[in-house]
Order: C-alpha cells, then structure tokens, then sequence
C-alpha cells in the first residue's frame, strides 16, 4: 500500500482530510493532526486504521480517527505516507472511550491507544474469517436465563431481567461464602446475550479467567465468546481482538488486557474483585480497569457489575451516590453459608490460651487444624510473605538484618542456606551486627515455605502442598491435607476446607498503607469463603478481634466495613472521597512542573516527601467536582515542559492505588 511519488499525489475526492492521533509521546502533541489522504488510499484509509505520517521529519506511526471534508489548518497540509493495514481496529466507541480515560487520567491519547489495541500480527490479520456474522453481532436474542444462584439474593433475579431486556442496570455484588461466582457472572453474561447485545468481563488474573472461561462455555457453548489477555502471545492475543472487533463473538472475558475490547452492541462491562491490585494498569497512564468500565457504562448507558467477596471504598461510594443498586443476600442466608468464624486474640481465648498473643500458631488454631485433618478434610493455611525467611534480624539484639551494599533486606532461602539481599541479591555470608557484632540470625518474617516445614513435623503423616508464585494449584482434593498458600493463591477444594487458617494477620494490617485494613479484609474473605458451611468448617483469624476488619470477617460484613471505611475517608480527605494526583521525580522538575500548572484555586498541595532512587513525591487534592480541572492542569503542565524539552522525567498519576 506504499504511495506513489510526492510529486504525483493528488487528494482524495470524497473527504480528502484524516484526523490523525499520531503516535508520539509528548503532552503538548496530544490532539489530532490533519492530513490529506491521497486518491490510491482513498478506500482503504478508513476510520480505525493504523496508518504511517510524516512527523517533524521522521515517518511515525498514527491513528486515522475521522475523515472531513476540510481543516481548520491555513497552512499546507502532509499526505499520509501509508495505510499500514485495512483492518480498521479502532471502533469510535474505543476512540471515544481512549480519549475519556486519557483526560481523567491527566494522560496522552497516544499511550491509551497503545494499552487499548494490542500489536498488528500480519499473518493473523491475512487468516480467513467470517466477512458476514450472523444478525445482531452473533449475540442473537434468546430464551430467559434461569436465574439459579441468583435467587439467594432477593435483588439478583431482577437484574438478569432487567440484563435481558437491555436496560442499564448497574449493580456491586457482595458474594456469599462458597458461591461460584464464575457461574454467576455466566448467568449475567447469558442473560445480556440472550437480550441480543454483547458483554465485556475482567478478572485479575489466569487463574480467575480460566474459571470463567469454563463457566461461560458451559452456559454460552463454545465459540461464543473469547479470552483476553497479555499472556496469551501477540498472535493468540490479536486474534481473539480481531474476533471481537468483527463481530464473530458478543463477549470478551480477560484480565485488564480486555477493559478495552471492542464488542459490538456493548450491554454489559462487569469487574470480579476489583480491590486487586492487579487491576491497575502499571504503564501510563496508569488507568485502573475498574474506573475504565465504569466510564464505559457511562459513556455507553450499559449495564455495570461489580462484583467480589469483598467490597472497596469505591464501590461503596458507587452506591451511596445512588448511581449502582446493592446485590446481596439476606442475613440468614449468609449465616447458613458461613464456616465457624473465630479470632485468636480476644479476651476469652487469651484467658484459655495466654500465648495465644505471641504465638503464632495458637492452639485455637492448632485444634481447627488437627480436627479437620482427623475429618479426612483439607486444611488452608494462608501465610502473607512468600519464601522462606523473607526477613531476618540479629539473634542476639534483634538489629534487622541489611545488606551492607544496598541497606536492603536479608532474607534466608532454605534452612540451610546462605543470607542473601532481596534487593541487589548479593550474597551476605560473613554477616556481622552492626550493632552488636553478632552473627546468629533469627526469623523476622517466616514465609510461606517455612510455614510448610514447620506444619510438616507437626503433622507428620499429612501431605503438605504449597500454593505460590512458584506454583500455583488451581484445585486439590478433598481429602486430609494441607495447604499453604499466599494471598491470591488459594486453591479450591473439592466440598471446601474444613478449616481455614488465617496467618500473620500482622503483616496485612500494619502496612503503611492508606488500604491496608480494606486489602487485608479482602485476603481474609477470599480464603474464607473457600471453607465448608458451619459446623463442618471452621476459619480461625490470628488477630484481635476487637479490630474493625475482624469484626467485619467474623460477620461476614464487607458493607458495614466498606461504609465505615468511606466514611473515615470523607472526614479524613482521602480517595475516593476526594480526587488526589501524584507528582514524582526530581526535586527540581516536581517543582518546575508544580509552577506551570494552573491547579484549581481549591487544590491542596501536599509534601513534597522522599520516594525511591533520591527522586521526591508531591500530592494534590481536590474535590470530586473538581478532578477533570485538576487532571486539565497537570496535562497541560506536562505539555508545557516538554514543549520547552525539559529532559528530567515526572511521574504524573492521578488516582495512584497507594499514596504512600
């Protein structure tokens, strides 16, 4: 499709201007540019291709948006060099949805874009496909869905009417103990197919797409919907987009790599767990998939689920402003689906136990543990820290161990090993205190595979499995065993655990973190819910209980938690009651960037504090009403330093998960 010479070019004669986003990351670049397209490419520069321009020189990739019959340009206009494909795989709803997400996310479009729409593969492109798909996008009208599952909560029959029917229904479901909730988005995912529109569903990671790629094949048949993610490989990944794109398939489930898949006649984006940290985008401008969706079903008046055991501030907030409806079940039904719920360290425990306030087994736990075992049941026990001894200390003054290097953290891999640093990984073997001079270690933190030996001599004729970023199991069975497991790696037993074992709950909750008790409820509700219903099962938390997420795990009380929590923030100004930025990198550009915005007069500025590699952080906060002045002034200030070529870098994240 290469043209031909400049000087035989002639424009187009049906709207020869494209509007053009070109692909080039500087803020002060970021809006359409014009460009003639010659008569030889009049057919193929279609709204949605990807196409080759002329830019300050150089020939750079683009976005062809539109087609006009004239610009606003004075001047005399570039032709586009080249139409890289005629596949057009950028939808207008895309388009529009990139360029509302790059503006509250004070972001480029260019850098959307490139999250939105993965990498041309040639070869998939070229494979034969169904020019024709059948009526309605594939996603034909068919028989209600029997609501099934979700007549245990009174409000979720009427939401799979109302998915049906096509109406924008926007819900966040609170998932009782037990519940598969992979079937239950199915049934949602079903009804909006049988209403004759399409659906989009992101989970966070393999393990929960793999889930939902059974459950849907199992309601929808195979073939009628596709999976999504940056794991797949560029030509796996491109051709189920292309399928979505075409209209071959109405649903596309997948982890964040699918927030922006173009389904045609879109009825429902839904999210499962969206307080996972893995939702978040780690490239700029690092948009969470949760806040994507959300803006999608405003932007698209589609329906909106967002679901977990769980329940984030955000959520919440969704509900109190009356823009989502509340899916849960009834009290009784939850306590007829809960395991026995208990802490270790309220005041009649210590009583019976008074090392249960040090230990780190107590014998409540110990008890749970050796009774489901002589059931010929499986036991979880989830351990935060993976590893061995991922932090150790003098034995003598108990001086945390540090690389002499790096100052980072030791850690022991095996009981016989060598410490070695978690930063710079340079082996430690002549440690010496410098505080005391001793050379003795002792555990600090025990990770998830010491946990493992040491459960191993106190059950010896039990097999011990483990569950981590080494291996992670997706089932076991359900026979005498136990299982160690970090957060997020929880396998399924078959009839559930008959105790569930919540370690170290210290390490959650002490975390310098705005959501540490909310992410630590999180953790604790995903281990719990894989436990047997009372009296079989038994989930034994090693904490206080007079803590508000303990309270709230030994109720099974995500809302009560989640109102709390947004409340706290309200009167404390924190996300997601207010809107807050962050601005890091060196001192000098923080400060230059800071100088050139024209931030809203009620913008609080916050800091600056220190962050990593001698680089300073600032905060901003704002007023919900006024986030989109406020992500306006920080792009505009970032357009005006690199208009001025400042070279030092600043991180600009409106919204960043952690704030400190």
């Amino acid at each position: 499709m290469t043209a031909t010479r400049p000087s035989d070019r002639r424009p187009a004669d049906g709207s020869p201007v494209a509007r053009v986003c070109v692909d080039v990351p500087l803020a002060h670049l970021d809006r359409p540019f014009d460009y003639l397209v010659p008569a030889e490419l009049d057919d193929v520069a279609v709204p949605g291709t990807r196409v080759k321009v002329r830019f300050a020189g150089q020939v750079v990739d683009g976005w062809l948006l539109s087609r006009a019959d004239d610009s606003g340009h004075t001047g005399r206009l570039a032709y586009l060099e080249k139409v890289v494909s005629p596949e057009p795989v950028l939808t207008p709803e895309v388009a529009g949805l990139a360029r509302a997400v790059a503006d509250r996310y004070a972001g480029n479009l260019a850098d959307v874009l490139r999250l939105a729409v993965p990498p041309r593969h040639a070869r998939v492109e070229k494979e034969p496909h169904d020019e024709q798909p059948t009526p309605a996008d594939v996603a034909t009208p068919g028989e209600p869905v029997d609501p099934r599952g979700w007549r245990d909560y009174p409000a979720g029959p009427a939401l799979l009417r109302a998915l049906t029917e096509g109406r924008p229904a926007r819900a966040v479901w609170s998932a009782l103990p037990g519940e598969d909730w992979a079937a239950r988005y199915a049934d949602a995912v079903a009804a909006t197919v049988a209403g004759g529109r399409g659906a989009v569903v992101v989970v966070p990671d393999a393990r929960d797409l793999d889930r939902l790629d059974a459950a849907l094949t199992a309601v929808l048949g195979p073939g009628r919907h596709v999976s999504l993610s940056a794991a797949l490989g560029p030509a796996r990944r491109y051709r189920a987009f292309l399928a979505a794109r075409r209209g071959q398939v109405p649903v596309v489930v997948g982890t964040r790599a699918a927030m922006f898949a173009p389904v045609r006649r879109l009825g429902l984006v839904a999210v499962w767990d969206d307080g996972d940290d893995l939702h978040s985008e780690p490239r700029a401008p690092y948009p969470h998939a949760r806040d994507v969706l959300l803006t999608r079903a405003q932007l698209g008046e589609t329906a909106a689920l967002v679901g977990g055991y769980a329940r984030t501030a955000e959520a919440q907030l969704l509900l109190e402003t009356g823009w989502a409806r509340e899916v849960v079940a009834d009290r009784a039904t939850v306590r007829a689906r809960i395991a026995t719920i208990a802490p270790t360290g309220d005041d009649p425990q210590l009583a019976r136990d008074p090392g249960a306030a040090t230990a780190r087994l107590p014998s409540l736990a110990w008890t749970a543990a050796r009774d489901a075992l002589r059931a010929d049941l499986p036991v979880l026990v989830q351990v935060p820290r993976r590893g061995y001894l991922p932090s150790v200390s003098c034995a003598d003054c108990r001086t945390p161990a540090r690389c002499a290097h790096c100052a980072g953290p030791l850690a022991l891999p095996s009981a016989g090993g060598t410490p070695a640093c978690r930063w710079c990984a340079r082996v430690a073997a002549a440690y010496a205190c410098p505080q005391c001079g001793g050379r003795r270690l002792r555990a600090a933190v025990t990770g998830a595979r010491r946990t493992a030996e040491e459960l191993g001599r106190a059950f010896p004729d039990v097999p011990v499995r483990t569950s981590g970023r080494e291996e992670v199991l997706t089932d076991v069975p359900g026979t005498a065993a136990l299982v160690v497991a970090t957060p997020g790696a929880e396998p399924v037993a078959a009839g559930g655990y008959g105790a569930v074992l919540l370690l170290d709950s210290w390490a959650l909750l002490t975390r310098a973190d705005l959501r540490a008790g909310e992410e630590a409820l999180r953790r604790w509700l995903a281990a719990a819910a894989l436990a047997r219903p009372a009296p079989a099962g038994r989930v034994v938390v090693v904490a206080d209980g007079a803590l508000a997420p303990v309270q709230a795990l030994l109720r099974w009380d995500a809302a009560w938690f989640a109102g709390r929590e947004l409340a706290e923030r309200r009167e404390l100004g924190f996300p997601p009651a207010v809107r807050m930025a962050s601005v890091t990198g060196p001192a000098e550009a923080v400060a230059d960037l800071l100088d050139a915005a024209r931030l809203p007069a009620d913008a609080e500025v916050l800091g600056p504090v220190p962050a990593d590699e001698g680089r300073e952080r600032m905060l901003l906060r704002v007023p919900r009403a006024r986030a989109a002045a406020l992500a306006e002034a920080l792009h505009s200030a970032a357009g005006l330093r690199a208009a001025r070529k400042a070279t030092d870098p600043v991180r600009l994240q409106v919204d960043p998960l952690s704030l400190f």
